[in-house]
Protein backbone atom coordinates (compact mmCIF):
# COMPACT_ATOMS: atom_id res chain seq x y z
CA UNK A 1 0.00 0.00 0.00
CA UNK A 2 1.36 3.41 -0.93
CA UNK A 3 1.88 6.24 1.51
CA UNK A 4 -0.90 8.29 -0.11
CA UNK A 5 -3.30 5.35 0.18
CA UNK A 6 -2.43 4.89 3.86
CA UNK A 7 -2.84 8.61 4.52
CA UNK A 8 -6.27 8.56 2.84
CA UNK A 9 -7.41 5.59 4.93
CA UNK A 10 -6.18 7.17 8.18
CA UNK A 11 -7.86 10.47 7.33
CA UNK A 12 -11.15 8.76 6.48
CA UNK A 13 -11.05 6.73 9.71
CA UNK A 14 -10.35 9.85 11.79
CA UNK A 15 -13.14 11.79 10.08
CA UNK A 16 -15.56 8.95 10.81
CA UNK A 17 -14.81 9.28 14.52
CA UNK A 18 -14.81 13.09 14.52
CA UNK A 19 -18.07 13.40 12.55
CA UNK A 20 -19.86 11.28 15.13
CA UNK A 21 -18.72 13.30 18.16
CA UNK A 22 -15.60 11.33 19.08
CA UNK A 23 -12.02 12.51 19.52
CA UNK A 24 -8.85 11.16 17.92
CA UNK A 25 -5.89 11.09 20.27
CA UNK A 26 -3.24 10.05 17.75
CA UNK A 27 -1.82 7.53 15.31
CA UNK A 28 1.07 5.10 15.68
CA UNK A 29 2.77 3.52 12.67
CA UNK A 30 4.01 0.11 13.79
CA UNK A 31 5.59 -0.88 10.50
CA UNK A 32 5.21 -0.96 6.75
CA UNK A 33 5.39 -4.12 4.65
CA UNK A 34 5.87 -6.43 7.64
CA UNK A 35 5.42 -10.20 7.30
CA UNK A 36 2.09 -11.39 8.66
CA UNK A 37 2.05 -14.19 11.28
CA UNK A 38 0.44 -16.48 8.71
CA UNK A 39 -1.00 -16.28 5.21
CA UNK A 40 -4.37 -14.50 5.28
CA UNK A 41 -7.08 -14.66 2.64
CA UNK A 42 -9.10 -11.46 2.36
CA UNK A 43 -11.06 -9.97 -0.54
CA UNK A 44 -10.39 -13.10 -2.63
CA UNK A 45 -6.58 -12.71 -2.38
CA UNK A 46 -3.87 -14.25 -0.22
CA UNK A 47 -1.64 -11.84 1.73
CA UNK A 48 1.72 -12.52 3.35
CA UNK A 49 2.82 -8.93 4.15
CA UNK A 50 1.00 -5.89 5.50
CA UNK A 51 1.31 -2.56 7.28
CA UNK A 52 0.36 -2.16 10.92
CA UNK A 53 -1.02 1.03 12.47
CA UNK A 54 -2.92 2.07 15.58
CA UNK A 55 -5.44 4.85 16.07
CA UNK A 56 -6.11 5.96 19.65
CA UNK A 57 -9.59 7.48 19.86
CA UNK A 58 -12.50 8.16 22.20
CA UNK A 59 -16.05 7.46 21.00
CA UNK A 60 -19.31 5.80 21.81
CA UNK A 61 -19.95 2.13 20.88
CA UNK A 62 -22.09 3.04 17.85
CA UNK A 63 -19.21 5.01 16.31
CA UNK A 64 -16.90 2.07 16.88
CA UNK A 65 -19.32 -0.23 15.06
CA UNK A 66 -19.58 2.17 12.11
CA UNK A 67 -15.78 2.45 11.93
CA UNK A 68 -15.33 -1.33 12.00
CA UNK A 69 -17.88 -1.84 9.20
CA UNK A 70 -16.17 0.85 7.14
CA UNK A 71 -12.74 -0.77 7.57
CA UNK A 72 -14.04 -4.28 6.85
CA UNK A 73 -15.44 -3.13 3.50
CA UNK A 74 -12.20 -1.37 2.50
CA UNK A 75 -10.15 -3.58 0.15
CA UNK A 76 -6.90 -2.09 1.52
CA UNK A 77 -7.60 -3.53 4.99
CA UNK A 78 -6.74 -7.18 5.64
CA UNK A 79 -7.85 -7.30 9.27
CA UNK A 80 -9.00 -4.72 11.83
CA UNK A 81 -9.65 -4.83 15.54
CA UNK A 82 -10.79 -2.49 18.33
CA UNK A 83 -9.51 -2.79 21.90
CA UNK A 84 -11.32 -1.04 24.73
CA UNK A 85 -8.80 0.65 27.00
CA UNK A 86 -11.08 2.17 29.67
CA UNK A 87 -14.74 2.88 30.44
CA UNK A 88 -14.19 6.58 31.08
CA UNK A 89 -11.49 9.13 30.37
CA UNK A 90 -10.70 9.32 34.11
CA UNK A 91 -9.72 5.63 34.20
CA UNK A 92 -7.47 5.84 31.14
CA UNK A 93 -3.85 4.93 31.84
CA UNK A 94 -1.33 7.19 30.17
CA UNK A 95 1.02 5.49 27.72
CA UNK A 96 4.08 6.76 29.62
CA UNK A 97 2.80 5.44 32.97
CA UNK A 98 4.23 2.11 34.11
CA UNK A 99 1.82 -0.28 35.78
Amino acid sequence: MTQASTRDMLKRSALTVLDRGGAVRGFVNIGRNQPLPHRIKRHMEYHTHGSYWLMHFFSNPKTTSVLMEQLKLDVRVIRCNVVKVADTLNKMVHVDTKL
